[in-house]
């Protein structure tokens, strides 16, 4: 009888990830946690409003008008809450001293100008 031989591999090491990575992770499960939870939420409005015209609590057209009002308010509570994460993510990277892609262009000016003078004065 022949024996058969189990190889275990060797378990990989765990993956280091830079600070800005890790910090980018969990804001886009946080973002992605959040975006199901208004999915599940707007699901859920639709049922309860379809269940209410099905029994005749409310009249079809309120119910249509209800749904709008409710995608309405989501929308506005949406940018709102989209311009809050954009202030804090400038907020917090300003505190941590990070260079906005303006600040990077406008070095890159510069370095362009002052090489361009650099070259005229080894011609002169």
């Amino acid at each position: 009888m022949a024996k058969t031989v189990s190889v275990e591999k060797a378990p990989e090491p765990p993956v280091e990830r830079e600070p800005h990575n890790a910090l980018y992770e969990t804001l886009r499960k946080v973002l992605l946690a959040g975006i199901g939870a208004v999915s599940i939420a707007q699901e859920e409005i639709d049922d309860l409003v379809k269940k209410l015209v099905e029994r005749g609590e409310i009249a079809e057209k309120d119910g249509k008008k209800l749904i709008h009002e409710m995608n309405e308010k989501r929308k506005h509570q949406s940018k709102k809450t989209e311009d809050q994460v954009s202030k804090r993510m400038e907020d917090m990277l300003d505190r941590m001293n990070v260079p906005r892609k303006t600040d990077i262009d406008a070095l890159g000016e510069k370095i362009n100008e002052l090489s361009a003078k650099v070259d005229e004065l080894k011609k002169s």
